[in-house]
């Protein structure tokens, strides 16, 4: 279990008073364009130890007041149904699914804005569908030579086509579901609509990696590139910072690209622009908050080693490339890391071969691993969950929490009713099995109470696990890895 190394509260006091600062410099209005997860960012959680995967939201929280968020869609990701690949869902409905989250917790969402729209029809069905929800949409329009003719851009022809979105707050968040959605051209273009109208705004970019004020090598800005090898990122020494300051600062390869365009852009808008560098732009305080380098440095070569796995499953799911995989081996090389460094891997292994079938290895807290093994009453992962918990909730092995009683109806249900081949229980299966069991035995009791003891444990399995057993996992915060094989040598897997 990986040590505290990083300090949560802090680093929302630090945080949210950097961006307070930024709004003063601007003259009380700031377009902040906020990258990456704002909701359960569990990659930084995972690679700064002590991180809450809610950090950001809370840290808006400080600035609720003041704050309204703006999500920005594409029209032609609407039109391909795009998905996000942890949720499984287009980026149509995570919008809808953002606007629910963030009134939830009680910040103002003011707008959605689809991007590049030349009417396609998905995205007009969308727009129609936000508006009976009540909620304001604007239109913004693709700009030939976008973003190199900035004559253009900058220009009645270019942002000056794109509505103007309302807005009643000194902080403008300006999120989206996912990549290339249109989040700097949008904050642009409100700059260039605000001047016109004779209202001072600004704009800063909100992204936590890489971490501007770590080493270009650091093992967290090295597994931000691992983290993002299908876009093939590389994370370089800010050639503009170290020219303007003579400081070192790291950013990332479209960042520093971009710097140039994107500070003309702003000088043709504002007559003069604030930044010298990518990373002036940004307002990212996490590298203050790391309390226990060496506790960080061993959280994220753990997670480079996770993205290895997840890379080469991807391949043989056929949703990968090999030149990720093979990126994220280089990295790994550079760290002097493999994936013998992560102690589930090797005993999930060695189980699966005394018993010749699948087997899931979980190492507990106290750096114990307890392993599970295929049977005909349960899967290895299910096997391995239900020995964890009677491990971490002092049951003794003999101790049968399930007995076939139970389990068997279910098995029967599954194949002679829904029509399953696999009789075995997924993970979902088992943890409704032994809720039920809880309500009259209080040693079942006693073992789900340990469930909220997974979270954040390492597993490795030995097969890739079925999308629901996998997605069990991810809820249950266990930081699960597969060996690129299936359990059948079927071409079709579920």
């Amino acid at each position: 279990m990986a040590k505290t190394g990083f300090d949560n509260n802090e680093y929302i006091r630090l945080q949210s008073q950097n961006i307070r600062d930024r709004i003063t410099l601007f003259g009380g209005k700031l377009y902040m364009e906020f990258g990456g997860k704002l909701f359960d960012d569990y990659h930084a959680s995972r690679v700064l130890p002590g991180f809450e995967p809610d950090s950001k939201v809370k840290m808006l929280l400080q600035l609720k007041d003041d704050a309204e968020i703006v999500i920005v869609i594409n029209a032609d990701a609407i039109e391909k149904n795009k998905r996000r690949g942890d949720l499984g869902i287009t980026y149509d409905l995570d919008t809808l699914r953002l606007i629910d989250a963030f009134r939830g917790i009680g910040l103002y969402v003011g707008s959605v804005v689809i991007t590049c729209y030349t009417g396609q029809p998905l995205a007009l069905a969308f727009e129609k569908r936000l508006k009976s929800l009540g909620i304001k949409v604007y239109r913004h329009y693709p700009i030939n030579d976008y973003p190199s003719n900035i004559q253009l851009i900058v220009s009645e022809d270019g942002f000056g086509k794109n509505d103007y979105i309302e807005t009643k707050r000194q902080l403008v968040v300006v999120t989206a579901p996912g990549p290339g959605s249109g989040k700097m051209a949008t904050c642009l273009s409100q700059l260039y609509h605000e001047h016109k109208r004779g209202i001072k705004a600004g704009y800063a970019k909100f992204e936590t990696f890489p971490i501007w004020n770590l080493p270009l090598k650091h093992p967290v800005n090295v597994a931000y590139e691992a983290a993002t090898a299908d876009l093939n990122d590389v994370n370089m020494i800010d050639p503009f910072h170290l020219e303007a300051y003579g400081k070192t600062a790291i950013n990332y390869n479209r960042d520093i690209e971009i710097f140039p365009v994107l500070n003309a852009m702003m000088e043709k808008i504002m007559g003069k622009s604030p930044y010298k560098s990518p990373t002036d732009m940004g307002v990212n305080m996490a590298g203050c908050a790391i309390c226990d380098d060496e506790a960080v440095e061993n959280a994220a070569k753990q997670e480079i080693i996770r993205r290895y796995y997840s890379a080469i499953c991807s391949v043989r799911q056929g949703m990968g490339e090999q030149s990720e995989v093979a990126k994220i081996e280089l990295l790994m090389n550079q760290m002097g890391i493999s994936v013998s460094d992560r102690p589930v891997v090797d005993t999930a292994k060695k189980k699966a071969e005394i018993t010749s079938a699948p087997a899931t290895a979980l190492e507990l807290q106290n750096g114990k691993i307890i392993t599970g093994k295929t049977s005909s009453l349960l899967g290895a992962a299910s096997s391995m969950l239900l020995n964890a918990l009677k491990e971490i909730t002092g049951i003794p092995d003999e101790v049968q929490l399930l007995s076939p009683t139970i389990i068997e109806p279910i098995q029967r249900m599954k194949t002679e009713v829904l029509g399953n081949h696999n009789p075995r229980l997924h993970v979902d299966e088992l943890l409704i099995a032994l809720s039920i069991c809880a309500a009259t035995d209080e040693t079942a009791k006693k073992a789900l109470d340990g469930i909220k003891s997974l979270r954040g444990l390492e597993a490795h399995s030995t097969v890739i696990l079925s999308r629901v057993d996998e997605q069990t996992f991810r809820k249950l915060g266990v930081n699960m890895t597969c060996e690129p094989k299936y359990q059948t040598k079927k071409l079709y897997h579920t």
